[in-house]
């Protein structure tokens, strides 16, 4: 016998480390990367891809780049090879054209206010753990309104009008308002679509059919030229609102069946123990079920908000310029002409930097909450 089996008694040894290729880096490579044969050649083909991709890109992206001239030509002619790199300068030159689009330059400290009051907005929405978050809540409630004060005016501000909005700062208005308002509207929605009163059940059930039965261009269409025959003659409605309102409503329609679902799951036990403790309908609701089926619908809800997000894009249809349309716009400039890659390829990261967040934030919330474990 061994040393070993000779100084410790059965079932008294120590355990072992597992070996080296079971864990760490290694472990995860041949777990994950190269555990069957199939998944050798999968590994193998997408190593090949991303090595044929990544790095003529990044040469183009970055190495071979231009970030200072004043026209395409001027552009290409500091490269080695015509067109072997992006011209940023491009980018560069109409950066402030994508940000504020045609806001008054001596007014754009309004944007910048109104975005940092955004973040402060944001913070006690996501993070449950603020001090004052009662406040902070409050504030987040009256943010709308006062950003869109400070961006349209009046009450002491110079009124600007909302023609002159575009760019990131449209699609950030269009997309936070949309995200703001449909998710309460949303609720009310599905709650009414479940409700045992036959005339609101069907008024919620004509309205969410309705919405989701239309495509959101035909929708924005009528806010833009169809609205105006149903209004009084001389009446003036904004455009910008109509969108908000069309975009908030078609939201919410889709933010209310995404809810029903998750109202659906909650086990019928949960409305009996409400009912049993002697709740309201309105108790009940706040705070038993709505916070167990807000839970389960978060994937829903923050994919549905992506895409509304990513659906500010079609305002480019009816004449108003988000950062697509200024990117068209500036692709019409002869100095410019020919840059489209470089255009499309700095409003895409955006969006993806926008949308990627609320993803990973989604996916935080739902770890946070799960009480499985």
């Amino acid at each position: 016998m061994s040393d070993t089996a000779k100084t410790y008694k059965i079932g008294q040894h120590p355990d072992l480390p597992p070996p080296r290729t079971e864990v760490g880096v290694l472990g995860w490579f041949k777990h994950k990367l190269f555990s069957t044969p199939l998944n050798i050649a999968l590994t193998l083909l997408a190593a090949w891809f991303l090595w044929s991709v990544i790095p003529p890109l990044f040469e183009w992206i970055v190495l071979d780049s231009v970030w200072t001239a004043e026209s395409r030509k001027e552009c290409w002619g500091k490269m080695e090879v015509p067109e072997g790199g992006a011209c940023w300068a491009f980018i560069k030159d109409r950066l402030e054209l994508f940000i504020y689009g045609f806001y008054p330059a001596p007014q754009r400290w309004r944007v910048n206010l109104s975005f940092v009051l955004l973040i402060m907005a944001i913070v006690p929405v996501l993070y449950d753990k603020m001090l004052a978050r009662k406040f902070g809540l409050w504030y987040s409630v009256a943010f709308p309104f006062i950003a869109g004060w400070l961006l349209v005016g009046g009450f002491g501000l110079t009124p600007v009008e909302t023609d002159q909005f575009g760019g990131i700062m449209l699609t950030l208005i269009i997309g936070v308002t949309g995200i703001s308002f449909s998710l309460p509207i949303g609720v009310l929605l599905a709650l009414g679509r479940r409700s045992k009163m036959p005339v609101l059940r069907i008024v919620c059930v004509m309205f969410i059919e309705f919405i989701r039965g239309v495509p959101l261009i035909a929708l924005l269409f009528i806010a833009s030229t169809m609205l105006n025959y149903f209004l009084p003659p001389g009446t003036v409605f904004d455009l910008l609102l109509r969108v908000l309102i069309m975009v908030t409503l078609f939201s919410s329609a889709y933010i209310a069946e995404v809810v029903r679902g998750g109202l659906q799951a909650i086990p019928n036990g949960q409305f009996e123990a409400a009912d049993s403790l002697g709740l309201t309908y309105v108790k009940a609701h706040l705070l038993i079920i709505l916070p167990q089926a807000l839970k389960i619908s978060i994937p829903g809800i923050v994919n549905t908000f992506i895409g509304l997000f990513k659906d500010t894009t079609l305002v480019l249809i009816i004449g108003m310029l988000d950062p697509l349309g200024i990117g068209r716009a500036s692709l019409a400039d002869a100095v410019w002409a020919g840059l489209a890659r470089e255009v499309y390829l700095f409003i895409a990261l955006f969006f993806f930097i926008c949308c990627f967040s609320m993803s990973r934030y989604s996916l935080y919330l739902e770890r946070k909450l799960h009480t499985g474990h």
